[in-house]
């Protein structure tokens, strides 16, 4: 099935989508208040002809552009998210859908390793779909048969959403650990720890045990923790260097929000603790990590 398929945002995942999908469906780009590619003039007239509606834009203006073209959508569309952050407000995209689109209207997210450059190069990436609606997964199964990227359908759309935003802040540990070459056993702490602490969280949330173990999750996590030209495993190299400049980045936002709106006990989790603690101070990097390592001598 030929779907009209508009692509929000046209950064490195718009591209990628743009690749991945414009062999196959009619594919129009927006981005940055303009139709880049299309057949009207405006955002409201496009998505008036659109099957499906693609965020590849970050989290923060999903609000403002879902709750503008909601009334123009039609009733059998179905808008699709890749952010992986919180807003301002320190809600998920899928919360921002939730509330924007209720019940009214489909919508759901997409999450996993998908880097965008291994897209572009015709690699394959892999994704959990969770949907609104367990229909459109024939939908989604239209979008991206045939494509290199493999999506599963999925359930648990919060836990999902939650372990593939707080992964952002532990991949930062894994480059702080390969620049100190602390070793591959520390990375194979860093994963198990990492994954255990997201599995507290998601239930804290209402979530499945086991949704970080997922593509979203633990798939995500590898992607992003272990890969040289991942930003947050670059900040991580930097914070233990001690370059404190520009630390930014969806996993440094993540912490803030969730400090700044107290969206769970931070505190209860170690290893999110000590990166809080290391973002925040990344002087005290050295003797926060040796207090975390004593403290597992410890026990």
């Amino acid at each position: 099935m030929k779907l009209c398929t508009l692509i929000l945002g046209y950064g490195e995942m718009g591209h990628a989508m743009e690749y991945l999908l414009s062999a196959r469906h009619d594919v129009r780009i927006w981005n940055l208040g303009a139709v880049v590619k299309g057949s009207h003039a405006t955002l409201e007239d496009e998505v008036t002809e659109a099957h499906v509606i693609l965020f590849c834009l970050p989290v923060n203006p999903h609000h403002e552009i879902a709750s503008r073209i909601a009334p123009h959508l039609a009733k059998d569309s179905l808008c699709l998210t890749i952010a992986k952050g919180l807003d301002e407000s320190g809600r998920t995209a899928a919360q921002v859908f939730e509330n924007v689109f209720a019940d009214k209207l489909h919508y759901g997210v997409v999450y996993g390793p998908m880097i965008s450059e291994e897209l572009r190069a015709g690699r394959h990436g892999f994704a959990d779909a969770v949907l609104s609606g367990a229909a459109d997964f024939e939908v989604m199964h239209s979008l991206f048969r045939g494509s290199t990227l493999i999506c599963q359908q999925a359930s648990d759309m919060h836990g999902r959403s939650w372990s593939v935003i707080l992964k952002n802040v532990y991949a930062i540990l894994f480059g702080v650990a390969d620049e100190m070459k602390l070793g591959r056993n520390m990375r194979g702490h860093l994963m198990v720890a990492a994954i255990a602490e997201l599995s507290g969280i998601v239930q804290a949330f209402g979530g499945d045990a086991h949704t970080p173990y997922s593509y979203a999750g633990l798939g995500d996590l590898v992607a992003t923790g272990t890969s040289e030209d991942s930003h947050h495993h670059a900040l991580g190299r930097k914070l233990a260097r001690g370059d404190c400049a520009d630390i930014s980045g969806e996993g440094v936002h993540t912490l803030r929000m969730v400090e700044k709106h107290r969206l769970f006990d931070w505190r209860a989790y170690p290893l999110f603790s000590l990166m809080r603690d290391v973002v925040t101070a990344p002087e005290t990097l050295n003797d926060r990590l040796e207090s975390y390592l004593k403290q597992l001598r410890a026990w």
